[in-house]
C-alpha cells in the first residue's frame, strides 16, 4: 500500500468501520478498498477492475452468519460473521490421442476444439466425436471452507444454516453438483468447536480434512520468529539477570489433554480427521497429485541449548565473558560503583546525585519489588526479524502495572516474555496506558490490549482503562468502538502537562475552599467557560456556581479518577510534555511517590522518562533532570544526522548528549532503525551511563548500577554482525 499498490477488502457491511478507522492515521488510506458483503451468494467482482483477474481461477461465495434469536433486533455490527467458500474450477480430463485416432480425426486443430468441449466431425468416418469420447473425467476442482464461529449463538445458527447444505457429505445435492470439500478451517475458539453440537456439524464433512486455526497453541518449542528466539536466547545465555528466557508456555491454561482428541493419530497423513493449524502450514490445493497438508515450511523446534552450542563453538569467548558478567551481580554492594545499600543516616535530598559512578539517593535499600520495565519492542517503523515496534511495560508488581506506547505484536510480546497466565495478569491490572503520537509503530497493537483486559474483566466489578495519547488517537477509537466496545475513557495528553496539572489542582483547591458547584452546560460553544458566575453568602463561605461545556466537565473527572489510579499505583506524577516529531508529539515523566526507609528517613521516589519519538530539545532536557532512567530513542547513528534532522528523530550521540545535560543516572537507548540487524552502531562515544535496549529485556530497578558495564559484552556477542543492512532504507521514508 505504501507502494501505491491498491488493497482490496472484502467483508461483512461492518467492515467499513474498521476501515474508517484505520484512515485516522494510516496514508494512503484511499488506496484501500472496500467490498462489502451484504447477503448470503457469490462475491461481487467489479469485471472492469484489475483485481477480477485475480479471481477467473477460483470462485469465492459467502454465507452470514447473524447470531440466533437477535434476528430483527438491534444486533451490534460485530455480531455478524461471514464463511466463506472457495471452489476452483474443476480440472479437464486427459485427452487420449490415440481414441481420437480410432475415431477417424486427423486434423489437430480439432483436437483443440474436442479439448474445449466442442464436438467435431470425424475426418474419416461418417460420425460425429464428442469430448467425452476422447476425454477422461473431469477432476472436480477443491474446495475450501474458511468458518469464522465465533460464539455458541453463532454456533446455533451455523447448525440451522441451508446454505452449506449442497456441500454435504451425504447430501443428495452434492452427489449430483459434484461438489467434494477438501478442506474446513475452523476460526472458532475451543469453547466452541469443543462443543458436543458444533463436532457433531463437523461430521457433515467426513471427507474434508479439518484445520482448527483458532486454538492458542505452544509457540515456545516452535516459535514462529526464530530469529528473534535465537537472540534471546543468546542474550539469556551472556546475562540471564535482564535477559529472561522466553516464557515456558504462551498456551492457554484453560487447555487441557481432551481438547487434543481433535488430533490425527496419524501426522504425516496428508488427510486426517482434524488438526491443529501450525504456523506455516500449508494445505495444497493445485497441482491435483500433490493435494492434502504440507508440513515442509513448518518450523523445526528450537531448543534453547541447541543455540547456545552454536554460539560457543561459533565463539568459545563468550562462556567467559558469561561468567564475567554474572560477577557484576556478585560484587559487594557497599563498593562505591556498585552501591545498592546507602548507610549514611542523614536524611535524602531530592537533588540528584551528579557523580557518574555515584547511585541516586532514591535507590537506597530498593526493592526487587519495586519496578521492573519490560521492552516489549525496541525498532522503529515496522517489525523485523529481530526487533519489535516501540512498546514499554512497566511491572509494580503488587501496585500494577502501566504501558508506554502500544505498537503491533505487543500483546503477543507479553505473551513470550511471561506466559499466557502472565500476560493476561499484566493486561488485567494495566492502570493506564500512555500513548506518544499517532504513527502507527507506537500504537495499533492497543486494540488487542484492550479488547482482552474487557474480556478477561468481564462480569467482575470494574472501571473502565485510562489510555492516555494525542487527539487523533481519540478519533481512532471513536470510530473502532463502533465496532465494538473497547472498555476504556480516552484523555487528551495535553491534559497531563504541567501547566494543565497545575490548572487541575487550582481548580480542587477552589472546589475546596469555596464550594465550588460545576453544572453541566450542554450550550457552551468553544470550550469557553460562560460568563454566569453566581455566588450568594452562606456562612463564612462562598458557593459558586460555574456552567462549563460537558468535555470540560468529563475531563476533570477522569483526572481525579487518573490521580487515584496513580496514587494506588506508587506514582505520584504522570507529566506529558510536547517534543518535536509529528503534530501532537509527546514525552512523559513518571515520579514515584517518596517513601521512608529503614530509620523513618524520607527517601524520594524514582523518575523515568520516556521520549517517545523526537529531537533533541529543550522541553525534553528540562523534563529529564534528575531522572533516574531516562529511555530515549536512538533511531539513526551518529553519521545520520542529516536523515535524523530530516525525519525529526535522534541520533545515538545526541540521545546520551540529552541524558548528559539532563544529569540523568541511566540512559537506556530504544527505537533503532530496522537497518542495523541486532545491535546499533556506536561509535566511539561516553556510554559511562548508557545501554542498548533489546526485545523483552527486563531492567529492574535495583540492576540500574551494572548498565553501563554490559556494552563491552554485548559488543563481543554481536561482533561480527555489527553490520548495516540497508535493504530496509526505504522503511524510514515513511517518516514514522
Amino acid at each position: 500500500m505504501g507502494d501505491g499498490v491498491p488493497v482490496n477488502i472484502w467483508g461483512p457491511s461492518n467492515l467499513n468501520l474498521l476501515v474508517d478507522a484505520m484512515k485516522c492515521f494510516i496514508p494512503h488510506h484511499s488506496m484501500v478498498h472496500t467490498n462489502l458483503v451484504s447477503h448470503t451468494g457469490p462475491l461481487q467482482i467489479d469485471s472492469s477492475a484489475a483485481v477480477a483477474s485475480k479471481f477467473k481461477d477460483v470462485k469465492i461465495s459467502a454465507i452470514l452468519l447473524q447470531p440466533n434469536g437477535v434476528e430483527g433486533s438491534d444486533v451490534k455490527p460485530s455480531d455478524v460473521s461471514v464463511i466463506y467458500v472457495c471452489e476452483l474450477h474443476e480440472i479437464k480430463g486427459k485427452f487420449y490421442k490415440e481414441k481420437a485416432d480410432a475415431l477417424g480425426i486427423t486434423v489437430k486443430t480439432k483436437y483443440k476444439e474436442l479439448t474445449q468441449g466442442k464436438s467435431v466431425k470425424s475426418d474419416l468416418l461418417d460420425i460425429t466425436v464428442h469430448p467425452n469420447d476422447v476425454m477422461g473425467a473431469p477432476v472436480p476442482g477443491p474446495i475450501v471452507i474458511i468458518v469464522d464461529c465465533p460464539t455458541s449463538s453463532h454456533a446455533l445458527e451455523l447448525i440451522s444454516t441451508q446454505s452449506l447444505t449442497d456441500y454435504y457429505s451425504d447430501s443428495s445435492n452434492q452427489s449430483q453438483s459434484g461438489k467434494i470439500v477438501n478442506c474446513v478451517i475452523h476460526l472458532g475458539p475451543a469453547s466452541v468447536v469443543n462443543s458436543s453440537h458444533y463436532k457433531k456439524w463437523m461430521k457433515n464433512f467426513s471427507s474434508a480434512q479439518h484445520v482448527r486455526a483458532g486454538h492458542v497453541m505452544n509457540e515456545v518449542q516452535n516459535p514462529i520468529l526464530k530469529s528473534s528466539a535465537r537472540i534471546t536466547a543468546q542474550l539469556n545465555y551472556l546475562c540471564p539477570h535482564l535477559f529472561p528466557p522466553m516464557s515456558s508456555s504462551i498456551q492457554h491454561p484453560s487447555s487441557t489433554a481432551s481438547d487434543f482428541n481433535f488430533l490425527c493419530e496419524d501426522p504425516t497423513s496428508k488427510l486426517c480427521d482434524g488438526i491443529f493449524a501450525e504456523n506455516l502450514l500449508k494445505f495444497i490445493l493445485r497441482p491435483h497429485a500433490h493435494l492434502g497438508l504440507d508440513r515442509s515450511n513448518i518450523p523445526s523446534p528450537l531448543a534453547a541449548s541447541a543455540v547456545i552450542d552454536e554460539l560457543l563453538l561459533e565463539s568459545p569467548d563468550i562462556a567467559d565473558a558469561a561468567q564475567h558478567v554474572s560477577q557484576l551481580w556478585q560484587k559487594p554492594a557497599e563498593t562505591k560503583e556498585c552501591a545498592i545499600s546507602i548507610q549514611d543516616s542523614k536524611v535524602m535530598t531530592d537533588k540528584p546525585i551528579l557523580d557518574e559512578n555515584s547511585v541516586p539517593s532514591c535507590l537506597e535499600n530498593i526493592r526487587r519489588d519495586d519496578l521492573e520495565v519490560t521492552f516489549l519492542g525496541t525498532g522503529s517503523s515496522q517489525p523485523s526479524k529481530y526487533r519489535n515496534v516501540t512498546a514499554i511495560y512497566f511491572n509494580l508488581f503488587s501496585n500494577g502495572s502501566l504501558l508506554l506506547d502500544c505498537g503491533e505484536g505487543t500483546l503477543a510480546q507479553l505473551k513470550r516474555r511471561y506466559g499466557m497466565e502472565g500476560a493476561e495478569s499484566a493486561v488485567r491490572n494495566l492502570a493506564c496506558i500512555w500513548i506518544s503520537h499517532i504513527h502507527a509503530d507506537h500504537h495499533v497493537g492497543l486494540v488487542r490490549v484492550l479488547t482482552l483486559r474487557r474480556d478477561l474483566l468481564k462480569g467482575v466489578s470494574h472501571d473502565p482503562l485510562i489510555v492516555l495519547g494525542p487527539s487523533q488517537l481519540k478519533r481512532f477509537l471513536d470510530a473502532y468502538q463502533r465496532l465494538e466496545d473497547l472498555d476504556m475513557q480516552f484523555l487528551d495528553n495535553k491534559a497531563t502537562t504541567l501547566f494543565s496539572w497545575e490548572t487541575f489542582e487550582l481548580d480542587n483547591e477552589s472546589n475546596k475552599n469555596n464550594e465550588l458547584v460545576i453544572e453541566r452546560d450542554e450550550d457552551v460553544k468553544n470550550g469557553n467557560l460562560t460568563s454566569c458566575r453566581e455566588s450568594c453568602s452562606q456562612g463564612s463561605s462562598k458557593r459558586l456556581k460555574i456552567s462549563v461545556p460537558v468535555a470540560k466537565i468529563e475531563t476533570f473527572a477522569l483526572l481525579n479518577r487518573l490521580k487515584k489510579v496513580l496514587n494506588e499505583a506508587g506514582i505520584e506524577r504522570l507529566i506529558s510534555f510536547p517534543v518535536v516529531h509529528c503534530p501532537e508529539s509527546f514525552g512523559v515523566v513518571l515520579k514515584a511517590a517518596d517513601r521512608i526507609n529503614s530509620i523513618g528517613k524520607a527517601i524520594p521516589g524514582w523518575k523515568v522518562v520516556y521520549s517517545g519519538d523526537t529531537r533533541p530539545c529543550s522541553e525534553m532536557i528540562e523534563a529529564s533532570q534528575g531522572a533516574t532512567i531516562l529511555i530515549h530513542e536512538a533511531t539513526f547513528e551518529d553519521g545520520m544526522a542529516g536523515e535524523a534532522i530530516a525525519k525529526n528523530h535522534s541520533t545515538t550521540k545526541e540521545a546520551i548528549e540529552v541524558g548528559n545535560l539532563a544529569a540523568a543516572y541511566r540512559v537506556i537507548l530504544t527505537h533503532f532503525s530496522q537497518r542495523y540487524p541486532k545491535i546499533p552502531v556506536l561509535d566511539e562515544i561516553s556510554m559511562h551511563k548508557t545501554c542498548i535496549a533489546f526485545d523483552l529485556m527486563t531492567i529492574n530497578l535495583a540492576d540500574l548500577h551494572v548498565l553501563p558495564k554490559l556494552i563491552p559484552y554485548l559488543k563481543l556477542l554481536f561482533r561480527t554482525e555489527m553490520l548495516i543492512d540497508n535493504s530496509d532504507d526505504h522503511v524510514e521514508e515513511a517518516g514514522l
